[in-house]
């Protein structure tokens, strides 16, 4: 059996969290979402902020679940 080449990926599209505009649309406070979710306050920050590397989906799923969005809404692809 023949070894195959493993090329390394450096292409590729950054993805970010932008939960700002969802949150302003709707009228929600990050403290209201806070409660609404229970995520704290320190972490939500670093979603507001897309300061974020590595997304937790469970946390991701409550915030769609509280902003009533598609997280399509929220995880925004890097165009530049």
């Amino acid at each position: 059996m023949q070894k195959k080449d493993i090329i390394e990926i450096t292409d590729y599209p950054i993805y970010y969290v932008d939960i700002m505009p969802v949150m302003k649309a709707k009228g929600i406070s990050k403290n209201s979402l806070c409660r609404m979710t229970g995520i704290a306050y320190n972490a939500l920050q670093r979603y507001c902020k897309s300061e974020i590397k590595r997304v937790d989906l469970d946390v991701i799923s409550r915030i769609c679940k509280a902003l009533e969005c598609d997280i399509s809404e929220i995880i925004i692809k890097d165009e530049d």
